[in-house]
């Protein structure tokens, strides 16, 4: 698969809603019989105002491909969605190179909590390793965001400081982080960490 092929199905395993045109190329299908499938109610999902164009909806994309028995391996990838948020760029530069060349890992980066939100809705991590001191919010914050969202319900978070008393560290891990590290940290034991939160 050339980059820009391995590209674009990247891009369409994030995305939430899904083109006729998109869901024919994940499914391995024409567009014409996802269209059918559309109109006769096998496959739902909504009219773009306005216009014929049909969306489909991730979900109920994942309920057809199971219904009528075709791999999801298209949709879902194998690997890991790690989000690291961090406004120093050497501290992200270090975790995206040890991740990326990790090969589990699928790796995205924000560097303020208003754009850890949107790319986690986005991107749905499985785990997210947090800076505490963000230029715009505490990691605090984000925490309680994402613990109050249910979609990222399931998401881990390890959060990375190096200015934390021990009270700070105990109102992060009630606010939901699932372990606090220290800066300047030992990127071999924290990958270990990260391996046991994921589970892999």
């Amino acid at each position: 698969m050339t980059d820009s092929g391995s590209a674009a199905s990247s891009e369409l395993r994030n995305k939430q809603v899904f083109t006729t045109g998109e869901a024919a190329e994940i499914c391995q299908v024409s567009q014409q019989t996802i269209i059918r499938c559309f109109d006769a109610g096998r496959l739902t999902g909504f009219r773009v105002p306005g216009s014929r164009f049909r969306r489909i909806p991730r979900e109920e994309l994942i309920r057809f491909m199971k219904d009528n028995s075709i791999p999801l391996d298209r949709l879902e990838s194998s690997k890991k969605r790690i989000l690291v948020v961090d406004d120093d760029e050497q501290i992200v530069e270090l975790f995206v190179d040890v991740l990326e060349r990790d090969g589990r890992f699928d790796v995205r980066t924000a560097s303020t909590g208003y754009d850890a939100g949107i790319l986690s809705q986005q991107f749905r991590p499985d785990l997210m390793i947090l800076d505490y001191m963000l230029p715009d919010v505490n990691g605090n914050v984000v925490c309680n965001t994402a613990r109050d969202n249910p979609v990222l319900a399931n998401m881990k978070i390890i959060i990375v400081s190096g200015v934390v008393n021990q009270d700070e560290i105990d109102d992060l891990l009630q606010s939901g982080a699932d372990d606090f590290v220290k800066k300047p940290f030992n990127i071999e034991r924290l990958m270990s960490r990260i391996n046991e939160l994921l589970e892999i």
